[in-house]
């Protein structure tokens, strides 16, 4: 007995030195930058820029007949009217009708191209609720130190925001060393497949091969990531893939009075209910693991020994994670019943019932294994099993963080954001730059912009907004970031 006990005591002070030892190296990735000099601008000016590009009613709409082309080729317009150096010295290129690839050439034989992304589209607004807004969702309105409308968080801030930028840098006569491309898409919000996946192809057929590049997707958080007092600037360094499956089920129907065991409704029922109950495993992995690397160290002592060992601690971490459908998603290919359509009348039998369920799948999975997964655990040959192939994707690679590209994004950030802590993170939605994988292995998805708790249900909802100085801020950090990208 003596023996185990020592066995034991002796175990513990082994795993207790090494959770020590890890704890102890555990330590800050954050870099340290100098200050940079703020540049003057035209504050009330690139305000009323943003403001008036907020008035075009660049809408996509899953009904393509809702397209209007007027508004996206005024829009066009508009920014020849603003941007007048820009369009003087860069190369402009209309691509499937309406989207626009700008090429502002670099030094002959020097450093690789890189890219920068936006969408000039942006979603409808919700019938009936336009009465909720504080002003006019499509009136670009400036009030109370807000650009008020939609296309303000997502994604005109980035449209413009990268256009006043380089406006600005041409009037102070710089002129970069490496190749800069600007790629804004017109049907984002639909999934890409006319603008971004053309000017994709099209810079893949001629040969370009980028250094990195950048696309919305995280933000500078404030009040959002638990237990981190500081703000929170995530880069997205992988995004989920996408798929929705149909399920269908067919029966006799018939008569309400004499049913049978099981009906249309209750066979796809069953079904989804299994699905919903035999969810995909969860895992700390990718952009998830690097996340955490990240973020642990400026955590308290508790959470910082945790995410230091997570060798010992992970069941734990997951347990908490999956509690939560805002950090479940970061961990698993998540299921989603999302439609359900069956029956005419309450005393007849439907002769069919159907469902779509929507994943949005984890890096290291695949479109392909999540249908097997589909398949496996309905194990019913009575429900139809369809992908929807109209718009689908696989999860993307996942862009390091341990590149000197990720870095320049880093340091840039630090700069203009110096409060901020810097993490790489999955983007679990969808952005174009899926389009783009075959271009670099450098792909990340950040907006320089605050974001709140408040501000992220102004996305794609009502009242979307951003603050002039917020705006500012995100023209600056642009600047900064091509600057930094010089040399």
């Amino acid at each position: 007995m003596k023996r185990i006990l020592l066995a034991i005591a002796l175990g513990l002070v082994i795993l207790s030195s090494v959770v020590l030892i890890k704890t102890v190296r555990f330590t800050s990735r954050q870099l340290r930058v100098d200050p940079v000099s703020q540049v003057a601008m035209n504050e009330a000016q690139i305000a009323e820029h943003l403001a008036k590009a907020i008035q075009f009613r660049t809408i996509s709409d899953q009904d393509p007949k809702q397209f209007d082309k007027k508004e996206f080729l005024g829009f066009s317009q508009y920014l020849e009217q603003v941007f007048p150096k820009i369009h003087s010295v860069l190369k402009k290129e209309v691509v499937g009708d309406y989207s626009l690839l700008y090429t502002w050439e670099g030094q002959p034989g020097g450093l690789k191209p890189i890219l920068f992304m936006g969408h000039m589209d942006v979603v409808p607004i919700e019938p009936g609720t336009e009465k909720h807004w504080t002003h006019p969702p499509f009136a670009g309105r400036l009030a109370g130190g807000y650009v008020w409308g939609r296309g303000t968080i997502d994604n005109k801030v980035s449209v413009i925001g990268i256009l006043e930028a380089i406006e600005v840098l041409l009037t102070q006569g710089f002129h970069p060393s490496r190749t800069i491309y600007l790629a804004f898409g017109h049907d984002e919000e639909v999934g890409g497949l006319v603008g971004a996946a053309n000017i994709a192809r099209l810079l893949y057929s001629r040969g370009v091969e980028l250094e990195y590049i950048l696309d919305e997707g995280g933000a500078v958080t404030y009040g959002i990531v638990p237990r981190v007092s500081a703000p929170v600037a995530l880069i997205g360094i992988a995004e989920k893939g996408y798929l929705s499956i149909k399920l269908t089920v067919h029966s006799q129907g018939g008569h309400s009075s004499m049913p049978p065991q099981q009906t249309a409704i209750g066979i796809l029922s069953t079904a989804i209910q299994n699905l919903e109950r035999n969810q995909f495993p969860a895992e700390i992995t990718g952009a998830t693991g690097k996340l955490f690397e990240y973020l642990g160290p400026e955590m308290p002592l508790t959470e910082r020994m945790v995410f230091a060992n997570l060798w010992l601690f992970g069941w734990l971490v997951e347990r908490q994670l999956v509690a939560s459908s805002l950090t479940n998603a970061l961990v698993r290919t998540t299921t989603a019943a999302t439609m359900f359509e069956s029956g005419v009348k309450e005393n007849v039998l439907p002769t069919k019932a159907k469902a779509v369920i929507n994943f949005r799948i984890l890096p290291g999975e695949s479109v392909q294994s999540v249908i097997d997964h589909v398949r496996k655990t309905i194990g019913d040959a009575r429900v139809k099993i369809t992908p929807v192939k109209k718009v689908l994707s696989e999860p993307s690679a996942v862009s390091v963080p341990e590149s000197s590209s990720f870095e320049n994004l880093h340091r840039t950030i630090r700069q203009i954001f110096p409060d901020a802590i810097v993490a790489p993170w999955l983007v679990v939605g969808a952005t174009d730059s899926r389009h783009y994988a075959k271009l670099s292995g450098n792909i990340y998805r950040f907006v320089p912009i605050r974001m709140d708790p408040g501000d992220t249900r102004r996305f794609h909802g009502i009242d979307e907004r951003i603050s002039v100085d917020n705006y500012e801020n995100c023209v600056r950090f642009f600047m900064q970031l091509i600057r930094n990208s010089h040399s």
